[in-house]
């Protein structure tokens, strides 16, 4: 259009100037007709002639005298749009007498859907409202909010209600808190044990990947000196492991139907079956997680339902004997004490809690999630057996020495954790027998404790549950292909009665395996190191952490010490440089820059002292200083003494 010519003096004639309303237009052909080669108002009131064959010679004189396009010239307006708000607009008779218009379809008094034959025809009004089939709202009977009865006698379940959810899920399977897969996610049919009264509490449990490291396949290739930065913490496993283990400490079960007794709180069940099972104790017990008013410290309660106890000294008695043994093998026992807060007679025994521990039974002979039988699992290796059989002695020496009895020796009643294993519940049927008449003499039932201590070896080692045995002399033949013949004959003199005059201890049980004793104390003993290898490790973070509380406390620090403004003057001001130059790099294109390495290695210079020189500058590049680390770390140790020195000494915490 730039490029077209054309007079403005016609232009301004033809919309509508003083000159043009005094001349016939009809016979003037239209500009537009001219530039675009049609107009779109022809047939809305555009007076001039669009048919360039019946143009007249005005034409000629319009196409002859243009002029450049000023930018001044108005732009075509319709006739129809220059009329005054007061005059009438022009319609036709029968324009005037046409009838409304209306969609086709919505006329009609009722309507009603579309015939195949106007299926491409889109009429809102004909679709109805979505309603579920069968379902009926008057009829609904509202289960919990969730659930609906339909007329057929179906079930309709809101798939938005999280109370419905628990109901959705598939057939519950065995809750283990102290498992690896505690919500039992893997197997089949996985679900949450919530016996009867427990709400439908999912448990979510946190993302402990936070930072992995690279695989070693993949790890560059460093120089001797250099370190990777997940080389400053503790492995991943054992960070993932220590994580869960506060996780499940701090784990609750909300609407669980638990009472609060006396001095505990928040009762969390341990148990992986809702049956009930009295065959150890003879009476029905259940597990707990409960946290102590007092202390704020998790315990493990295991009560002894429908017990009534008629003798208060049995409760004295025993646990005072047993509170006195601290041993690494050994669940320690606190108290005991009888409540009725569960609706009966229950007899409850506190022991030490520890997470992420599972049973004996549960670890070597799991179900089989199919057909709910016991699986079968593979060999254990003989110096995992060996070392189960240093741990039970070690226990049941410092029970001995004590005068008192084990008892309780059973795969279900011992706790393992990464092949730790502890004696979990001792100390109970002391209390159970106490006044019954049959009761045996320590000697007799210390001599029972090496009994079912070999019971519990040859079920490991025969890979079957001690209560399937049903022929002794054959189960210890079937170790001797797998297992060492040293291994039979501890067991052999564990089970076989000993001869007459003779009495089993547990000197003569470790002085039969001193060869085993000494790789499983070697063991413990690496063990040991590596934990103190990171240990040291965490040791320099906390270092690290130091540094960090001080520099924290000097920088962006207002008026103190009686100087307005304290942090950014003297000396304090290269600490704020300092602390630009750590955490606030930025690349070239103004990105922050994050890098721990660099964290590190800054904080590490710091708190060594180094000698190696910095370059610090201002954020707006006006100041350049170059300082050392050694110079950085006695200013950080004066700013944060001449702090020290006016305030007054803490009285919870500790000076940095």
């Amino acid at each position: 259009m730039a490029a077209t010519r054309y007079n403005s003096g016609d232009l301004r004639r033809q919309v509508g100037s003083p000159r043009a309303k005094n001349r016939d237009t009809k016979e003037t052909l239209c500009r537009n007709v001219v530039i675009y080669g049609h107009c779109r108002w022809e047939d809305s009131g555009c007076t001039f002639n669009h048919d360039q064959n019946k143009a007249s010679g005005s034409q000629t004189d319009l196409n002859s005298n243009r002029r450049v396009f000023n930018v001044e010239s108005p732009s075509f307006t319709p006739a129809n749009q220059q009329q005054s708000a007061g005059k009438k607009s022009t319609f036709s008779s029968q324009a005037a007498s046409a009838a409304p218009f209306t969609p086709r379809g919505v006329g009609t008094s009722t309507p009603t859907l579309q015939q195949a034959n106007d299926s491409t025809i889109f009429n809102p009004a004909a679709i109805r409202e979505f309603t579920p089939q069968n379902y009926d709202v008057g009829n609904t009977i509202s289960q919990n909010g969730a659930q609906h009865v339909t007329q057929d006698g179906g079930l309709y379940s809101d798939p938005f209600s999280i109370s419905s959810l628990g109901q959705t899920m598939p057939p519950a399977g065995q809750y283990n808190p102290y498992a690896n897969d505690p919500n039992n996610l893997a197997g089949a049919g996985a679900g949450l044990y919530q016996p009867a009264g427990f709400g439908n509490g999912l448990v979510h449990p946190p993302n402990y990947h936070l930072y992995q490291p690279p695989s070693e396949l993949y790890r560059p290739s460093l120089q001797p000196y250099q370190r990777t930065t997940y080389d400053f913490f503790i492995p991943k496993d054992r960070r993932e492991n220590l994580q869960k283990k506060l996780f499940h400490m701090q784990q609750l079960l909300p609407n669980s139907g638990l009472p609060n007794l006396d001095r505990w709180h928040s009762l969390f069940p341990l148990d992986t079956k809702a049956t009930r099972n009295s065959t150890c104790f003879g009476y029905p017990s259940w597990m707990y997680k409960a946290q102590n008013n007092k202390n704020g410290r998790h315990f493990a309660l295991r009560r002894i339902e429908g017990y009534r106890l008629t003798n208060e000294k049995a409760i004295l008695n025993v646990t005072k004997e047993w509170k006195k043994i601290i041993n690494a093998n050994i669940v320690t026992v606190h108290e005991a004490f009888t409540t009725e807060f569960f609706g009966d007679s229950s007899l409850i025994f506190v022991y030490d809690f520890h997470p992420l521990s599972e049973t004996l039974y549960d670890h070597h002979f799991p179900p089989n999630n199919s057909h709910n039988r016991l699986r079968n699992t593979n060999k254990i290796p003989e110096n995992v057996i060996w070392s189960y059989v240093c741990q039970i002695a070690n226990a049941l020496l410092a029970i001995h020495n004590a005068k008192l009895a084990a008892r309780c020796l059973e795969l279900s009643k011992i706790i393992w954790e990464n092949n730790r294993i502890r004696l979990a519940a001792c100390s109970i049927l002391d209390v159970l027998h106490h006044d019954s008449p049959n009761r045996k003499t320590i000697e007799e039932l210390q001599q029972e404790d090496f009994v079912k201590f070999g019971r519990i070896i040859l079920a490991l080692a025969t890979n079957t549950p001690t209560l399937n045995f049903n022929n002794i002399d054959a189960a210890l033949a079937t170790i001797v292909p797998r297992y060492s013949t040293q291994l039979r004959g501890v067991l052999e003199w564990l089970i076989k009665p000993s001869a007459p005059g003779e009495t089993k201890t547990v000197e003569t049980l470790l002085g039969g395996m001193t060869t085993h004793l000494a790789n499983f104390a070697n063991f413990v003993m690496q063990e040991s190191d590596e934990k103190e290898f990171h240990l040291m490790r965490e040791l320099e973070n906390g270092r690290i952490a130091r540094l960090m509380f001080k520099l924290s406390v000097v920088n962006e620090r207002g008026d103190s010490c009686g100087v307005h403004n304290w942090s950014e003057t003297g000396e304090r001001l290269l600490l704020k440089l300092f602390r630009d130059y750590v955490f606030h790099q930025v690349d070239a294109d103004g990105k922050a820059r994050l890098d721990t390495n660099h964290y590190l290695n800054c904080l590490s210079k710091l708190d060594a002292s180094s000698e190696e020189q910095i370059l610090l500058t201002s954020r707006d590049n006006a100041t350049v200083f170059v300082v050392s680390y050694r110079s950085i770390r006695q200013m950080l140790d004066r700013a944060y003494g001449e702090l020290g020195k006016e305030s007054k000494p803490s009285a919870t915490g500790a000076a940095i």
